[in-house]
């Protein structure tokens, strides 16, 4: 059974800096594709990054690109979201999501068949 849960949210001033983590459990990373996306209230669920299952390449948003990096620990079997210059906007609950892909990756949400339970992400002074 695919397992993903999420931690690491927290309140962050503007400008700080914030690391996720989503541990796996259930499969290994070797056969998904990663993705972290993020809703805040009111707006549409929107794709922030995604890591390819051979780790290889990141599709990235425009709105994080240069901010926001995405990487994976094989043994642990966690992928981690690091977030610096963070900025008001960036409040919302962050998810990870995982599907079974050979190769590619997307910032769209059916491309992946399971979701973590998300943590909250909070930028303000």
């Amino acid at each position: 059974q695919v397992q993903l849960v999420e931690s690491g949210g927290a309140l962050v001033q503007p400008g700080g800096s914030l690391r996720l983590s989503c541990a796996a459990s259930g499969f290994t990373l070797d056969y998904y594709a990663i993705g972290w996306f993020r809703q805040a209230p009111g707006k549409e669920r929107e794709g922030v990054l995604c890591l390819t299952s051979s780790g290889g390449s990141t599709y990235i948003a425009n709105s994080v690109k240069g901010r926001f990096t995405i990487s994976r620990d094989n043994a642990k079997n966690t992928v981690f979201l690091q977030m610096n210059s963070l900025k008001p906007e960036d409040t919302a609950v962050y998810y990870c999501a995982a599907g079974r892909r050979s190769t590619g990756c997307s910032l769209y949400p059916r491309f992946f068949d399971s979701w973590g339970q998300g943590t909250q992400v909070t930028v303000s002074s």
